[in-house]
């Protein structure tokens, strides 16, 4: 695997680069991006070697698609089309079943993976990369049966390589799921950033009253709207349910709040303290 192409050189994309200079030394790393100082920036760190285009696709053993998700379901059929006989695409959104949509009738669709390496920070662009961000962490593979066997053991190699662990489910599964885990988090992210910014008009006191566990909770809202956006466009559905239920579950604490039940209260929170069981399981 020598000519790899990454379109996108923000903080996955570049991440990604790292980890792949660091285990196979003879690659050749090639950046598309519509951002021409990110591409400057990311051959000023090292994270790719030469800038690219479309057309020089043909001679891609491997690409990565990593855009924001409304932007992947438009440049992949693009990338498709452009490809060699034996290129492996791979895509590392959030959401998948639009972007397996995208391309279901595709000639060129046994070329495609789609995965959603489940790791990040709430920063963005080439400085955001880091080493190692995907050791230890899951990789959701989506309808793998619909790409061709050798590609499928590539990218598997190259995923083990990276020290991913993977899990397969369907696309329609993944965005429901991911919509409680990924997707609430973010929003809940969020609106606590507005409502103390609403409320806290002094921001000196936000920043001197602010604890370990606010900083901790509101970390995501540093995240780029840019990228989220499309996310919870294309997620809509499954987010507005899961919204439902967490909008439900918060009128229920302040209920009892109200009704001054701190018992009920105290055994919602010990009940919902086996969390720390469910996610010691996942180190």
């Amino acid at each position: 695997m020598k000519n790899i192409y990454i379109i996108g050189i923000g903080l996955i994309g570049g991440s990604l680069a790292i980890d792949i200079k660091s285990k196979y030394t003879d690659a050749i790393i090639f950046g598309i991006d519509s951002n021409e100082s990110h591409l400057d920036e990311a051959i000023d760190l090292n994270l790719i070697d030469k800038k690219a285009t479309y057309d020089d696709l043909i001679s891609a053993d491997l690409v990565i698609l990593s855009i924001p998700v409304d932007k992947a379901i438009i440049e992949l059929p693009k990338i498709l089309d452009c490809i060699g006989e034996h290129t492996l695409v791979i895509d590392v959104g959030s959401t998948k079943l639009p972007i397996c949509k995208s391309v279901e009738q595709h000639k060129n669709r046994r070329n495609f993976l789609a995965t959603h390496p489940i790791a990040g920070t709430e920063f963005s662009g080439p400085k955001a990369a880091i080493a190692s961000l995907f050791n230890k962490k899951t990789n959701i593979i989506c309808e793998v049966e619909k790409t061709t066997f050798k590609l499928q053991e590539k990218a598997l190699q190259i995923f083990t390589d990276l020290g991913m662990r993977i899990r397969y489910m369907n696309p329609e599964a993944h965005d429901k799921h991911i919509a409680y885990v990924s997707h609430l988090s973010h929003i809940s992210s969020f609106m606590l950033g507005k409502t103390v910014i609403d409320k806290e008009k002094n921001e000196r006191d936000i920043f001197d009253m602010a604890g370990s566990g606010f900083e901790s909770t509101v970390r995501l809202a540093k995240s780029s709207p840019a990228m989220w956006t499309p996310i919870f466009k294309q997620n809509r559905e499954n987010v507005i349910e899961t919204l439902d239920e967490y909008i439900n579950n918060l009128k229920q604490f302040k209920e009892l709040m109200q009704a001054d039940d701190f018992e009920a209260i105290y055994n919602e929170m010990k009940n919902t303290n086996h969390i720390k069981d469910i996610l010691n399981g996942l180190v």
